[in-house]
């Protein structure tokens, strides 16, 4: 049986002239290619209403969550900071829905950067709604004008983590991020951090509940470094 992953989709809702005016539904590719080469079956769900979220994550197997927009912060009870960037409240409000019924479907989740920090605070933890709001922040986690190709930060893995099977107790990333895990929500616990303090991935407490969330990007990385691969194959075949 192909295993059905089923990627929380984007959407770009001001017209711009590449799809001549058009609004489009839309996930990154490297998503869905990562996902066809580990053997899965990549299917995007459309940003619709909460109420739908059930339905969805019945005829999935697994939920990925993407990058993407800054999240709206009076979900973890704060007024928008000058420094915030674009956001979509329906975005934040359907991905949210997804993530209660992933959890309450016992279906697993992997997320990325924006996905990451979407299930902290579902489960209750809080952001820095601008890396300037972190005072120990001495490493550069937006890397424009670099390309998303060449890792430039390290991390450091906790041993008793998924991710240390697979990258091992130092790894490289690359980094496209100015939002951060503020305060760890409690049934969540960290994995890797920066060496400045900033959280670059978490796992869920009890693996009953399991959920991988990682800062970097590694549908941008999965072509040219194995061990990025190596994050896609075993979501799909052994999470």
């Amino acid at each position: 049986m192909t295993t059905t992953i089923g990627i929380a989709g984007n959407q770009i809702i001001q017209s711009v002239d590449v799809f001549n005016g058009n609004h489009v539904s839309y996930t990154p590719q490297g998503f869905v290619t990562a996902i066809q080469q580990a053997g899965g079956l990549p299917m995007i769900l459309p940003i619709g209403k909460a109420e739908t979220a059930a339905g969805y994550i019945s005829k999935i197997d697994k939920l990925l969550l993407a990058g993407g927009q800054d999240i709206s912060p009076d979900f973890f009870g704060e007024e928008p900071h000058p420094k915030l960037e674009e956001t979509n409240r329906n975005r934040d409000l359907f991905e949210i829905a997804l993530i209660k019924e992933a959890i309450k479907q016992h279906k697993p989740i992997f997320a990325v950067c924006r996905g990451m920090q979407l299930i902290n605070i579902t489960l209750g933890g809080t952001l820095f709604q601008d890396l300037s709001l972190y005072r120990d922040w001495t490493v550069k986690h937006g890397q424009q004008p670099t390309q998303p190709q060449f890792a430039t930060h390290d991390i450091h893995v906790e041993r008793d983590s998924i991710l240390y099977q697979l990258f091992g107790s130092n790894y490289r990333v690359n980094s496209y991020h100015h939002q951060a895990i503020n305060r760890l929500a409690p049934t969540l616990k960290i994995t890797a951090k920066a060496s400045d303090g900033i959280v670059e991935a978490v796992e869920s407490v009890t693996k009953e509940q399991r959920i991988l969330g990682v800062q970097w990007h590694p549908e941008l990385r999965f072509d040219i470094d194995a061990k990025e691969f190596k994050l896609f194959d075993y979501f799909v075949n052994q999470f």
